[in-house]
């Protein structure tokens, strides 16, 4: 499973399971981590954890900024499109701007880097998309979420039959509620809306699991350290979920 050597950019690399990728990878041996957000401080904040990471600002919504991020990353042979962002609410009272807002992140930012990164491999290469088990199922008041991580799927599984004669795979990660900053966010939004505690609220995306646990951002890095791996040549188009069975 060794990528030493290799080039790694991650976006969305700031915290959580970002933050954990980078960090995991260089530890592993990479060459260097490129890291991007929107939050400059909190990218520092993980670059001065390891010498081999590098923190450069990105907007993934933008064309341009994710072309200048590519052009000043250099080449890279690992591409790992896992900046997002979650958001609730009940359908009849989506609005147009939370609907576009979770495209615009969770689906477009995936085209972008993927589109960027493979005009850059030079040959061998790995796209790894950070999706959600809400790619492969519904959940209720998510659905442009939903919508959009089902969308990430569908890039993968059409893009990987497009590189499948070369040595470049494209997959995805589909972890259900990870341990991290963003679900601590959806458990104070559920605490608010519903009445229910931080404790209650928490028990609550727990028990989604039938491991009744939140998972672990390392989880995540451990599946895309395997993908990264010539030991996983062979596997592509794929969603590998971390759900603990769920259905």
């Amino acid at each position: 499973m060794s990528i030493t050597g290799r080039r790694v950019l991650v976006t969305g690399g700031g915290s959580g399971a970002g933050a954990d990728l980078a960090l995991g990878f260089a530890r592993a041996g990479a060459a260097e981590v490129v890291i991007c957000g929107r939050r400059v401080a909190a990218l520092e904040g993980v670059a001065a954890q390891h010498g081999a990471i590098r923190a450069l600002p990105c907007d993934v919504t933008d064309e341009a900024s994710v072309q200048a991020l590519f052009a000043q990353a250099g080449r890279v042979d690992v591409v790992i499109a896992n900046a997002g962002q979650a958001d609730s609410a009940p359908f009849a009272r989506t609005t147009l701007e939370q609907w576009n807002a979770m495209l615009a992140v969770n689906l477009t930012g995936v085209f972008l880097t993927f589109r960027e990164g493979m005009r850059q491999f030079d040959g061998w290469g790995r796209l790894i998309a950070v999706a959600s088990t809400a790619g492969v199922k519904g959940y209720a008041k998510v659905a442009p979420y939903a919508a959009a991580k089902h969308g990430v799927m569908g890039i993968v599984r059409s893009l990987a039959l497009e590189v499948a004669r070369g040595p470049v795979t494209v997959n995805a990660i589909c972890p259900g509620f990870l341990d991290t900053e963003m679900t601590e966010h959806s458990i104070k939004v559920i605490a608010e809306k519903t009445g229910r505690t931080l404790a209650e609220a928490r028990a609550a995306l727990e028990g989604i699991s039938p491991q009744n646990r939140l998972y672990r951002p390392n989880e995540v890095t451990s599946a895309a350290l395997w993908l990264a791996s010539d030991g996983a040549a062979g596997v592509n188009g794929q969603g590998i979920v971390i759900s603990g069975g769920e259905a």
